[in-house]
Parts: C-alpha cells; sequence; structure tokens
C-alpha cells in the first residue's frame, strides 16, 4: 500500500530523522544517544542512511502530509552535519522535486562544531532554523560536552554560533539541566542571551540506571514497562551521576522565569513558559512531555526504521522500517499509539492534581517513581513540575486574561518589576 494512496490516513505527525544514527564527533558524558552506537553498529560499520533510504523517505513524509499547508523536516542526531554539505544540498532538492508548490521547513539540530562559513550560507540561503546544543558558559558546558577524545568543546561551539550569527541564520539554543549547572539558572540565562538567543530550551537530564534485575536479563534502562519501575526508596540512586537532583529542574525554571517576566516576555521564548502559557489559554501544551498523549512524534533511524519516539529507540519498539512500509500506514498504526495509550495511563495523584492540564504526568520515560496511594508510577520531574507550575500560576492567569482581552502579555512586565 503506497502512502499517496492512503487519503484517509493523512493526519499530520512529525519525523526525528538521523540520517548518521547515533554516530557523533562529540562524546558527551551524559549522551543517552550513544549506547544506541554500541548496541546497533558493528564497529567496522559507520552508520549513515544511504541516498536511496534518503529520498524514499522525503517522498514518503511528504506524500503522508496533509495535502494542504507547510511541511517541516527535523533532521537530528549523534551529529547531523556529518552527513555532509552536499548530501543536505540534495535533500533540498529532492523535496523541492517531490513538493513542488509546497512551502517545506528544514530545522537541524547540532553541537555546531562542524559549522564553517559555507554551511552558514547554506543554512541561511535555505532558511533552514538551526537547534544549537551549550550547556551555559565554559565551566558549566566543559565538564559533560566533550569530543571523542574528552577534549573540551565550548571554544568551537561559540564559534558555531558566531557563524550562525554572522550568516543571520534563525537558531535556538538547547540546554541540558544537569548536575553540574543546575544551580546556575540566572548565570546561563543571562549568558544565552549575551550569545543572541532568543529561543531558548531547558532539557532536564534524568537518566535512569538499570537495576541490577534488569541488568542480568538484558533487558534496556528507561522502558515504560511498569514491570521495570524502581521504587521510591531508591530513586536517590536510580539515576546517573550526571542527572539533575529532584527538586533541582523546578528551582531552575523558577528561577529563569523570575528574571524572564520582569524584562523579556514578548522578546525571548523558553519553551516551557510557552507550553504553559498555552496550556492556560486552554490551547493545551505545546510540549509532547506534556501532551495528553503523544506517539505522533516518531524517530527514523539510519538504517530507515522507525521507533514511536527518539528515547525508545530500541529493537523491541522498532514496528517498521521504510521505503518496504507505508510511512502513512506506520504513524496511525496501533504500535504508534501503543507509547500514547502510555502516557495517557495517570496514576490517581495525578488525576487528581491540579496542574494536570498543563503537565499529564510528563514523559514516560521518567515515570519511575511509584505513587504512595496506588502504586502507579510517577515522574522523577513531579515535584518539580508542581512547583514549578504553582509559582507561575498567578502569573500564567493574568497573561492568559490578557490574550483573551487582545492585549499583549508582555504587558505583565509592568506589573513585574
Amino acid at each position: 500500500m503506497s502512502a499517496a494512496g492512503d487519503s484517509g490516513l493523512r493526519r499530520p505527525f512529525h519525523v526525528m530523522a538521523k540520517p548518521m544514527g547515533a554516530r557523533c564527533n562529540l562524546g558527551c558524558r551524559y549522551c543517552y544517544y550513544l549506547e544506541k552506537e554500541r548496541a546497533f553498529y558493528p564497529a567496522a560499520r559507520v552508520p549513515r542512511m544511504d541516498d536511496r533510504t534518503l529520498e524514499g523517505f522525503i517522498r514518503a513524509y511528504i506524500d503522508a502530509q496533509p495535502a494542504e499547508g507547510d511541511i517541516t523536516f527535523a533532521w537530528q542526531g549523534g551529529e547531523p552535519t556529518l552527513l555532509g554539505l552536499e548530501t543536505f544540498r540534495r535533500i533540498v532538492a529532492w523535496q523541492r522535486g517531490h513538493a513542488p508548490g509546497r512551502r517545506i521547513h528544514n530545522s537541524l539540530q547540532t553541537n555546531g562544531t562542524l559549522l564553517d562559513d559555507a554551511w552558514g550560507a547554506f543554512l541561511r540561503e535555505e532558511n533552514f532554523l538551526v537547534g544549537i546544543s551549550i550547556d551555559g558558559p565554559r565551566l558549566l558546558h566543559d565538564p559533560y560536552r566533550v569530543d571523542a577524545a574528552g577534549h573540551a568543546t565550548w571554544e568551537k561551539v561559540r564559534r558555531g554560533l558566531r557563524i550562525l550569527r554572522r550568516h543571520q541564520v534563525e537558531f535556538n539554543t538547547l540546554t541540558v539541566v544537569h548536575r553540574r549547572n543546575c544551580r546556575q539558572p540566572e548565570e546561563i540565562y543571562g549568558f544565552l542571551l549575551s550569545e543572541g538567543a532568543r529561543h531558548l530550551q531547558f532539557i532536564p537530564l534524568v537518566e535512569r540506571k538499570a537495576t541490577p534485575a534488569e541488568l542480568a536479563a538484558g533487558l534496556h534502562h528507561g522502558a515504560p514497562d511498569s514491570t521495570r519501575l524502581t521504587p521510591a526508596a531508591d530513586a536517590a540512586g536510580a539515576v546517573s551521576n550526571e542527572s539533575v537532583p529532584a527538586g533541582r529542574f523546578g528551582a531552575f525554571l523558577n528561577a529563569v522565569f523570575d528574571r524572564w517576566v520582569r524584562h523579556d516576555v514578548g522578546r525571548v521564548f523558553v519553551q516551557q513558559f510557552d507550553s504553559a502559557l498555552s496550556a492556560w489559554v486552554g490551547a493545551g501544551p505545546t510540549m509532547c512531555v506534556f501532551s495528553e498523549r503523544c506517539g505522533r512524534a516518531l524517530a527514523l533511524e539510519h538504517d530507515g526504521g522507525v521507533y514511536s519516539c527518539d528515547h525508545y529507540v530500541y529493537p523491541e519498539h522498532r514496528f517498521g522500517v521504510i521505503p518496504a512500509d507505508s510511512l502513512a500506514a506506520l504513524a496511525n498504526s496501533p504500535a504508534a499509539a501503543r507509547l500514547g495509550e502510555e502516557k495517557a495511563r495517570l496514576s490517581s495523584a495525578c488525576l487528581g492534581c491540579r496542574h494536570r492540564f498543563a503537565c499529564h504526568g510528563d514523559c514516560p520515560k521518567h515515570r519511575f517513581i511509584a505513587a504512595p496511594a496506588d502504586g502507579a508510577p510517577l515522574s522523577y520531574l513531579c515535584g518539580d513540575y508542581h512547583a514549578f507550575f504553582s509559582h507561575v500560576a498567578p502569573t500564567m492567569e493574568r497573561m492568559a486574561a490578557l490574550l483573551r482581552a487582545g492585549r499583549a502579555p508582555a504587558e505583565i512586565m509592568a506589573g513585574a518589576r
């Protein structure tokens, strides 16, 4: 069955394409994706999506989208720039060839260390939105974000940022909040703004350790199977040493919010704040971790393998391969919906929480804390998000009222200083 013939299945969905798989020129000490490289590829084989699969994906993804509206491609990794600039030139040409007259958008998530002026000119010419990973000033970035030889990368990342700014490439920053930088929220926020960032993503590092039983059974940690959950009493030792300590991510967001709401509403956009405001105005959260259901954001590996989420790229969660399978049919299959169903199953504590409309229990991969009442899992970050949403609620209510009155949310700053 061809994707073009699946007209009844053309509901929007998103694919995070990883044309180089987990291959990366860095060796970040907290990277959850590096284990994919060890698990999936023999040492002698370099993962790379071949041109046949790459063009096949582009054609199938375009055919599977609704007939009207823009189409957005997302290129991630590993490090997608390892695919090479010439291949990305072919990608853009294939997109135009398979979608004449349609508006195509591309986003590229990169560590920035391989960018040069040729990349900068291409990204600007083709209007790519670039996400660049940087964890703050040098002393906060370099401890974990190192290259394969263990060398610091901050200078190379800043060079990449300068190239993006010189070529006027639209970009956002992705900052992992971990044990080493979680206590410097205002320093990090100020640094990112000084580097020209106006769209910010803060990602909490929560990597659960496999239990001894899981290791003995050869199971992968992080799977959304309730039989693999860690008791609450063991939570402190259940995450990696680099993970953000429980309670610190909420405090981090609150500190950034307090500065943002006094000075930067309307000119700086923080992903969690945008998502919260969307929830408060009744449109629902905009971040997948806070959505009521998930399963409409697939991951595509270098070999054409399709997974329901990039956090579940493990053999047991692979449910199709392109071009052999219809991408539209896969996106609407029971296998793709399974993770969304898992996300919608909430503990009684979540069901009774006043912030449920904005949080919906967080990402399933973070749910490994047993709730006292019924034993259903809670997110490791439950307390953090409760603290955050409680802190911002009065301001969000006032901002939502401004929007409903046809006024700008930035007016809130007048009373916040």
